[in-house]
């Protein structure tokens, strides 16, 4: 059985104005922009076809964030008090679960998109199984298995349900294995994010050279594609770096917080408050993918326009085309 001892912090109460009313109504803004924008994303992905492997990533992000955005409203009732504390127990037992489950699908596809940018781009005369639609299919359902297969047991072992347990920590429903296995996964997850964004660091630094040095050789319009691909790389990872970096700095100390005797209540809180500030900031990152896909992916820009029936200003893509690039050169400052 748990030990209610093994972790001061279990033993602390979080409840303050700031978690009942400050973050409840923070997340609230989040869920109304982020379920507007990723519905009118999932609208207009479902005319786009998928011919190529990063729009069928780009679509498994925007079901990761819809399905996200949807755990938000108990989070919020759990939060606020407002409901009984039987949703607070749904809330660590299953919504908090499927949100993780759902932020590092999203992560996972964004380290996928940029590998296949890579290759198609820096490695042009690359080819491999790995480029193809069938083959993108089969690796997206196998993210999604693996990711859910290692997060069901964060359910099936939060099984000491006894609302005496709670004081705002989700650790206390859950029993020894439970413990170990939050920890584990909790520490797989971490490593997922860093693995990707360093990733990222490597594949759009050679991307960013491999176009610069492409089209210098074009000084007419070298500038202007110089400036497109640098904000592009840019916008990628500045939501990176704003949404996921500081929550990922906190969370090993946090996660032992929870899970260690080392640490005593106030520093339990302090961890607490500091895991809930940067979670919102990883929280936010639904309302930040839609606007990727409108200045990075050139068809959902198309496909938007077309159903708002407005006309799509192209004279930067226009100019390019007109010169004498290679297609994959092309297709990266439109898909990149």
């Amino acid at each position: 059985m748990f030990n209610a001892s093994a972790s001061p912090s279990e033993n602390c109460t979080f409840r303050t104005v700031i978690t009942t009313t400050v973050i409840p109504l923070i997340y609230c803004f989040i869920f109304i922009a982020g379920l507007g924008l990723n519905s009118v994303a999932a609208w207009v992905f479902l005319a786009v076809p998928s011919t190529k492997s990063f729009i069928v990533y780009l679509k498994n992000i925007v079901v990761a964030d819809l399905l996200m955005s949807l755990t938000f409203p108990f989070k919020i009732l759990a939060d606020s008090e407002i409901a009984s504390s039987q949703l607070s127990i749904f809330v660590c037992r299953y919504s908090a679960v499927v949100f993780y489950i759902n932020m590092y699908i999203g992560i996972t596809f964004f380290g996928l998109i940029g590998f296949d940018r890579y290759y198609k781009i820096v490695k042009p005369l690359f080819t491999s199984v790995v480029h193809t639609i069938n083959y993108s299919k089969v690796i997206s359902a196998i993210i999604w298995l693996l990711l859910i297969i290692l997060s069901l047991p964060n359910m099936i072992l939060t099984n000491e349900i006894n609302e005496a347990n709670y004081s705002g920590n989700c650790v206390g429903f859950k029993n020894e294995l439970g413990i170990e296995w939050h920890k584990f996964t909790n520490y797989i997850c971490i490593g997922i994010f860093w693995i990707v964004f360093l990733l990222l660091i490597i594949f759009y630094t050679s991307i960013s050279r491999k176009i610069y040095s492409s089209y210098k050789k074009f000084r007419k319009s070298s500038d202007v594609t110089k400036r497109k691909t640098n904000r592009n790389i840019f916008t990628i990872m500045l939501v990176f770096v704003t949404c996921f970096v500081p929550y990922h700095l906190c969370r090993i100390p946090y996660t032992l917080s929870q899970t260690s005797a080392r640490f005593d209540c106030p520093s339990a809180r302090a961890l607490f408050y500091t895991k809930e500030f940067t979670l919102i900031l990883s929280a936010a990152n639904v309302c930040l993918d839609p606007v990727i896909y409108f200045y990075l992916c050139l068809p959902f820009r198309e496909k938007l326009y077309q159903k708002l029936r407005l006309k799509l200003k192209t004279s930067g893509e226009a100019e390019i085309s007109k010169s004498r690039r290679t297609n994959t050169i092309r297709e990266s400052t439109n898909t990149l």
